[in-house]
């Protein structure tokens, strides 16, 4: 009896229907992440054949999701040079309440183009999110962030009067506003409600961000609490797509785990 050899395929290989796009969008996927963890900080990109050998797809499936990661803006091909990784992301972790300047400690200076600042009658959606009374004012401020000379969000934020007015009084081009407000009202920020969401890039946050009209952006809507549960900063934050990933360290609760099986 003839002995049959089984080859165990590779992942992206298992699904023997699928189009080259369908490879090159996977292979992509996977590519990416390893541009994300710097396994090319020093080099650059492998060959197109060492590549395809890696992930188990043909030479076409390689170049079309190289073309993918290209249009990105991820990745440079030159022509006898090779692929170089062009512009990298930073981490924007969601497991902790920080700033911004918190949150890219180490990766340069954080500095903030101040556009406004200033007390406004805001309007009813932001007063009731930060449980105003009729009539009662806010602060409202709004900054282009920068991490050295690259433009990465645009912060629109509205504060409770008490605490916002005395946050005018300081440096805001330098600090984070999380920072002022725990340095003013003299206790801890608690908690946040946060939703993340995709936006296509408008005309003033284009300019602003240096980045294509109708570009991807993450908006991050945050209302954040003192640690006595009280409402204080609402923002609305516009960062861009092709310089920030969100991440975080999930784990599944236990009250929702259920072990039974059916059949």
């Amino acid at each position: 009896m003839k002995e049959t050899t089984v080859v165990n395929p590779t992942p992206l290989q298992t699904a023997s229907r699928s189009s080259r796009a369908d490879h090159a969008r996977r292979f992509a996927d996977l590519l990416r992440q390893q541009i994300h963890a710097d396994s090319f900080a020093e080099r650059g990109l492998p060959s197109e054949s060492e590549l395809a050998a890696e992930f188990g797809v043909s030479r076409n499936a390689v170049r079309d999701g190289l073309a993918l990661l290209k249009q990105e803006g991820l990745i440079d091909r030159v022509p006898r040079v090779g692929t170089h990784v062009a512009q990298r992301k930073y981490d924007h972790g969601l497991d902790a309440l920080l700033g911004l300047k918190e949150t890219l400690k180490g990766h340069g200076e954080v500095r903030n183009d101040v556009r406004a600042a200033l007390e406004i009658s805001p309007p009813p959606a932001v007063a009731r999110r930060l449980q105003l009374e009729p009539g009662e004012p806010a602060v409202y401020i709004e900054r282009v962030r920068y991490l050295g000379d690259l433009p990465l969000s645009l912060d629109l934020t509205y504060l409770v009067p008490d605490i916002g007015a005395e946050i005018l009084g300081h440096d805001l081009e330098t600090n984070d506003v999380f920072a002022l407000i725990e340095e003013v009202c003299g206790q801890p920020l608690g908690s946040a409600d946060l939703a993340i969401e995709s936006v296509n890039a408008d005309a003033h946050s284009a300019a602003n961000l240096q980045t294509p009209e109708g570009a991807a952006l993450l908006l991050l809507e945050r209302l954040t609490r003192l640690v006595d549960g009280r409402p204080v900063d609402l923002e609305y934050i516009r960062m861009r797509g092709d310089r920030i990933t969100m991440r975080s360290s999930l784990v599944r609760r236990p009250d929702i785990t259920n072990w039974e099986l059916t059949s």
